[in-house]
């Protein structure tokens, strides 16, 4: 019973997927509409089952349900249930409005879950398959367009060689240390100087397999390409909860089973880290369009979100959780203004088309703004305390270049969002856009005033971070 109590969640949104797909094939098209709701609905009964479920260990040692856990499950079904509220009229005007776009959402959404509650190897291949199965599907969401095709082949393609890195990875600690289990694993690595040469180089194709999986250079070949060609409305699930479930499955890995092999690996990350941070400061600045620069944009940020798994420490993991919580609000907001972005019926998506925004649209331009200005870490708003906390963790650990190159990238960085203001505002006004859907003002206002307020109110995120990150070291 305690397996069944600890996985509800899980078994819930699973269950709502398959009731969907049954509605979704006997009642066809008209069903779609029925059918998001519902699985918004999903996402919503899962986080109340979240916060209100039952803590510990299940299924044999290979789920758990800690504060950590349910930290980033909570994240992932905002990211999600924002994603879905978005989709709503993108993918009718579209054209691609069809029930299995819910299903896929909810199915990726449970594979992530799984993701950041396995507390075995096993558990964490066939969380993270799960989620990898159904995002190959929805980058090629749009059939009918070449890009979409494209970005799902090119996704899937890339996606297995990673895949079949991390199972080499996994099988290499298997061999070397007997077993899958992260508290074994930890109680064996205890002392570091008793894992073999073996070992460690299990332990590094398990990172290279991860950080696939959060677009960590040199591992982000497929982000731009993705981002452009999937659907927006896709685009903006791929850039939240797969996000944050690969970091939280990163930080529970390396911090837990592998905490006690830091030195081994710390070095590792810091190099991927500071990678990431320089080439999304410089790879976006020559972009045109804005679904690549935001690709570019979300690697530079896992960079500096890797900066705080460098320190591994409970502060390090505290400033990942704060990081990726704004990080999620911030994309979220800004992909609710680019779905906005479609003149005479047709989506446009060259950052020249922002071109006089403010005086067409004020509201829009304004919003845009702000997520820029807090992307770039402007103070004040919300991604400056996202950045103030991974650098002060990184100082605090003694990281001092880490935390050094993040500041300058974040200066190169900025270069990019304040272009895209000075193009709303001062640049000739260019068509206006059409009138927008009311879900995505209501996605982009939300947002927009927690960046905005976030200062007034940050005790209630840092506080659970804080708690999360203590639950990942007991």
């Amino acid at each position: 019973m305690n397996n069944w109590m600890i996985a509800l969640p899980e078994i819930v949104l699973a269950v709502t997927g398959l009731a969907i797909l049954i509605i979704g094939v006997l009642r066809k098209q008209d069903a779609v509409l029925v059918c998001t709701m519902l699985a918004i609905g999903g996402f919503l009964i899962a986080g109340l089952l979240v916060l209100n479920g039952a803590r510990g260990g299940g299924y044999n040692g290979q789920f758990v349900s800690d504060s950590f856990s349910s930290f980033n499950k909570i994240l992932i079904l905002i990211g999600a249930s924002l994603a879905a509220i978005l989709s709503l009229d993108f993918n009718r005007q579209q054209k691609i409005e069809r029930f299995e776009y819910p299903v896929l959402l909810l199915l990726a959404t449970v594979g992530m879950m799984i993701m950041v509650s396995a507390s075995n190897l096993m558990t964490l291949y066939l969380g993270l398959e799960l989620q990898s199965l159904s995002l190959y599907v929805l980058a090629a969401f749009a059939r009918d367009d070449l890009r979409s095709s494209e970005a799902g082949l090119k996704y899937f393609v890339l996606g297995g060689l990673a895949s079949g890195l991390l199972l080499y990875g996994i099988s290499l600690v298997y061999g070397f240390s007997g077993t899958m289990d992260f508290g074994r694993l930890a109680t064996l690595l205890t002392n570091p100087a008793a894992a073999s040469p073996g070992l460690i180089v299990g332990v590094v194709f398990v990172l290279v397999g991860l950080a696939f999986k959060v677009s960590a250079v040199p591992f982000h070949m497929w982000t731009p390409d993705v981002y452009e060609g999937a659907p927006t409305s896709v685009t903006v699930f791929f850039a939240t909860a797969p996000k944050v479930a690969a970091m939280a499955l990163l930080l529970r890995v390396m911090c837990s089973p592998f905490g006690h092999l830091l030195a081994a690996w710390q070095s590792l990350i810091v190099i991927v880290a500071i990678a990431s941070m320089v080439l999304g400061a410089f790879a976006a600045i020559g972009q045109t369009n804005i679904k690549r620069l935001m690709a570019y944009s979300s690697i530079g940020h896992m960079g500096y979100a890797l900066a705080g798994l460098a320190v591994g420490t409970p502060e390090g993991v505290r400033g990942v959780l704060v990081y990726m919580t704004i990080y999620v609000i911030m994309t979220a907001g800004t992909f609710a203004c680019i779905i906005a972005m479609r003149r005479q019926g047709r989506a446009v998506e060259q950052i020249a088309d922002l071109s006089g925004l403010a005086s067409n649209d004020a509201g829009l331009a304004m919003l845009l703004a702000v997520f820029m200005f807090s992307l770039a870490g402007i103070p004040l708003l919300a991604g400056f305390f996202a950045k103030l906390y991974v650098f002060l963790a990184a100082v605090q650990g003694g990281l001092w270049t880490l935390a050094v190159v993040g500041v300058l990238s974040s200066v190169v960085g900025a270069f990019y969002y304040i272009r895209i203001i000075k193009v709303m505002y001062f640049d000739p006004a260019a068509g206006a856009f059409d009138r927008r859907a009311p879900s995505l003002s209501f996605v982009a206002g939300l947002t927009g005033l927690a960046t905005v307020l976030f200062f007034l109110f940050p005790s209630p995120v840092v506080d659970a971070a804080n708690v999360a990150a203590h639950a990942l070291f007991r």
